[in-house]
């Protein structure tokens, strides 16, 4: 598991690019903030984290259970959810909007990688719109 990245993962990359060509500036990984966000829009006052499907068990096709030591990897998987959670939500507290996308949304191709971008897009600009606050 040494091996395994924690930071500039293809996902993030791909959606940092995305991102970037909308027109969004942003930080990378600030650490000055609970959990170290992935992407960090200090001007929309919103932190983004690209999440693993596996790793962080989304649920989906690309969240499967390995067959040897299921008991390890449950207490892995639990651990990184609670872990999630807790991150989350501290930003929240601290005031932040935090927004969490799955790797399965940045497969599939550029239309897809275009649809996910373009709804971050307009979370960012809604809450801009209504002064920074989160109406769901």
């Amino acid at each position: 598991m040494a091996a395994v990245r924690h930071a500039g993962t293809g996902p993030e990359i791909t959606l940092r690019k995305f991102l970037h060509r909308l027109g969004f500036r942003f930080v990378v990984n600030d650490r000055r903030l609970p959990g170290s966000p992935d992407i960090v829009l200090p001007k929309y006052k919103a932190a983004i984290f690209v999440h693993g499907c596996f790793w962080h068990r989304h649920g989906c096709k690309y969240s499967t259970m390995p067959t040897t030591s299921p008991a390890f990897w449950r207490d892995k998987f639990q651990a990184n959810q609670a872990r999630d959670r807790k991150k989350i939500l501290r930003l929240r507290g601290e005031g932040w909007r935090v927004k969490v996308v799955w790797e399965c949304a940045l497969k599939g191709g550029d239309s897809r990688i275009r649809k996910t971008a373009e709804s971050i897009r307009k979370w960012l600009l809604r809450s801009a719109q209504i002064g920074g606050k989160e109406h769901s």
